[in-house]
């Protein structure tokens, strides 16, 4: 039985793991600072445990003394589902980036992860009889407790997180050490029920503030890819009441008008009409990025506007965004519309015949703490050259300053895209202040041929009005972001 606990263990130590990117995500995202620190963190706990646990148990190699070991740990795994949310929110911020995600995972993850890291020491002493076998009962010990670790990263990395939800899953990880405690130790049932009604406690207790926060229609989903909340705002400056999607602590990153789900509640989406501007004749547009899927909602009934029965592909890598879509933002079935669930530069690389559209819409930088870095490259702009036609064009949302200390993205996407296309425009919703984090739309054209920048229709024109014109590349300045090298997280970390 102290076999099956130590796998227990193991498989608990990498669950937690992964489960506190999503604990940490909407607070502070899920950018390589984060995964840094929560890695480091738990790596230097165990090995804290390791230390630990094998001095106490040549002292005093009690089964009963593991046991209560393994308990405490089921006690500290309560802690972090019932300090979470309140620690989080404290901390976020007070700080920067990586010194909130350094306070949050020692505050949240030590305790547990220095437990747990006693155990597999603790039951290498406990199965030692004598020194002649000694190498092979260490070694059997910790080789379950590695597949103990493989078997917890398979199962919340492929099922869990997308099954029963990150809280969920720290509840049921103490569940799990009770269990594993009793395997260990079948007496000290005080302690163990003790432990088993505290459990129960603290899984009602969030059960209850879980159905506070549905009534006042604020959800709390977890889809295969990440964590998403979902609730009602009203603008408080146009007076619009929205649904908003929010995946991580920068703001807002999809938006519905309640009362008419296809206009573009965000103002960085109407942007994304300056492509009916620059082609005339759109019949295929692509775009990257669905989240709550505010432009083709918009885009599809409106087809006049976009070539009059425009076809749209749409590349969203997470299915359950769209679920979300669908049940909370308004999205259904559309003529033309077809939606692809898959990584984005996977879609460009397989799928995305060369020449097939006219139009490139980009919307997978909608948060500056969680930027997939493979679709900023050269490579990336490169492919959505190849997907377009001659004239073809693309339009880029970013989140960055434009000039100053914090605009060190937007030059690096910049130059980038330059590398690529001939000629390059940018549009600043906030162009009042040019050293201040916004959307950025950046316009990049296939053809040789100086792009249109004016119109007679009034919202084109005034979308065009906010053309900036970037100060030149100077020493300094970052370079093409490539597949080699694209540090676009310690760019983004001052913003």
């Amino acid at each position: 039985m102290l076999e099956i606990a130590v796998f227990l263990c193991g498989a608990v130590v990498m669950v937690l793991e992964l489960t506190g990117s999503r604990v940490l995500a909407p607070f502070l995202g899920t950018s390589i600072i984060v995964w840094t620190s929560l890695i480091g963190v738990v790596l230097g706990s165990l090995s804290i445990g390791c230390w630990w646990g094998g001095r106490v148990a040549d002292k005093r190699p009690d089964p009963k003394l593991l046991s209560r070991i393994i308990l405490l740990a089921a006690v500290a795994t309560l802690l972090i589902a019932g300090l979470k949310g309140f620690l989080l929110a404290f901390l976020q911020n007070r700080a920067g980036l990586t010194v909130a995600t350094l306070a949050s995972t020692v505050a949240l993850f030590v305790p547990v992860s220095v437990l747990l890291g006693m155990v597999s020491p603790f039951a290498v002493r406990l199965r030692m009889h004598d020194a002649k076998h000694s190498g092979r009962t260490a070694g059997n010990l910790y080789a379950l407790s590695t597949l103990g670790s493989i078997a917890g990263t398979f199962a919340a990395g492929f099922w869990l997180t997308a099954t029963i939800g990150s809280t969920n899953i720290v509840l049921s990880m103490a569940g799990v050490l009770i269990m594993a405690a009793f395997c260990v130790h079948r007496g000290d049932l005080p302690a163990k029920l003790a432990a088993l009604v505290l459990t129960a406690l603290v899984t009602l207790g969030l059960s209850i503030f879980d159905s506070q926060l549905q009534a006042a229609e604020i959800h709390d989903l977890d889809t295969p890819y990440q964590r998403v909340l979902v609730f009602n705002a009203r603008n408080t400056r146009t007076g619009m009441n929205m649904r908003v999607l929010s995946t991580g602590p920068e703001g807002n990153q999809s938006a519905v008008d309640l009362s008419d789900p296809t206009r573009l509640a965000l103002p960085y989406t109407r942007y994304y009409r300056l492509a009916a501007h620059f082609r005339q004749d759109i019949k295929n547009v692509l775009m990257l990025g669905g989240g709550g899927y505010s432009f083709p909602k918009y885009a599809m009934s409106r087809p006049d506007e976009f070539g009059g029965s425009p076809h749209m592909d749409v590349v969203e890598i997470d299915p359950g965004v769209t679920d979300i879509a669908t049940k909370f933002f308004g999205l259904t079935p559309m003529n033309g519309l077809t939606l692809h669930h898959d990584d984005a530069r996977r879609f460009l690389n397989r799928d995305a015949a060369p020449g097939s559209y006219q139009v490139a819409l980009v919307d997978v930088f909608t948060s500056h703490l969680s930027v997939p870095f493979h679709l900023a490259t050269r490579e990336t702009a490169k492919a959505l050259s190849r997907s377009l036609d001659a004239d073809g064009v693309v339009l880029v949302n970013c989140i960055s300053a434009a000039e100053g200390p914090k605009s060190r993205f937007y030059r690096a996407l910049l130059a980038t895209y330059r590398s690529v296309f001939p000629h390059v425009e940018s549009f600043l919703l906030e162009p009042e202040d040019p050293t201040s984090t916004q959307n950025i739309i950046l316009a990049a054209f296939k053809s040789a041929e100086a792009p249109n920048l004016s119109s007679k229709d009034p919202e084109y024109a005034a979308m065009l009005a906010m053309r900036y014109t970037p100060a030149p590349a100077r020493p300094g300045d970052p370079p093409v972001l490539t597949d080699e090298f694209a540090p676009v997280d310690h760019y983004l970390l001052n913003l």
